[in-house]
């Protein structure tokens, strides 16, 4: 899936950068064993904290305060701030609970919200992948990340 991605970011002149958060730079990790990704790869942000989001992603602080940190909001602020920040045309996010522990009743352990800024438009996402083990949420949202790469790449400029 990495290589289709970064093939298609190359034939649109697309340039991507990467904000995670639970997944720790494996999504940006996986783009880079694909020998062309220098051609497509801008940046990638590991913003565990709170305050990394908000210093260097443009997060606002109410947004997390008001929706939690895994939301949907903030995984918008993310995708977007990351595209700004980098110039690049497409940003992604992932923030969410990998576990074992950190999950809530409203939010359990496997919960992650995913952003993608393409031209900028955003689109977010909620996947509940279960308490499957902190390493397979991380590994799963990262294939999510590719698979819906796909998706919209290959989809109209107004796909949003």
């Amino acid at each position: 899936m990495e290589n289709e991605v970064v093939l298609k970011l190359i034939n649109k002149k697309y340039h991507i950068a990467f904000a995670e958060s639970c997944t720790a730079g494996l999504c940006a990790a996986k783009l880079v064993n694909v020998a062309s990704a220098s051609k497509v790869l801008n940046a990638s942000f590991v913003t565990y904290s709170n305050e990394a989001k908000i210093k260097y992603l443009g997060v606002k602080k109410e947004t997390i305060d008001t929706y939690d940190v895994v939301s949907k909001e903030v995984a918008y602020e993310m995708a977007l701030g990351v595209a700004k920040e980098t110039n690049s045309e497409v940003g992604v996010s992932v923030t969410g609970v990998a576990g074992p522990t950190g999950g809530t009743e409203a939010i359990p352990v496997g919960t992650v919200c995913f952003g993608f800024s393409i031209l900028g438009k955003v689109i977010t996402e909620e996947v509940h992948f279960n308490d499957i083990g902190r390493n397979n949420v991380r590994d799963e949202a990262c294939s999510y990340v590719f698979k819906r790469l796909n998706e919209l790449l290959w989809a109209k400029e107004d796909f949003l």
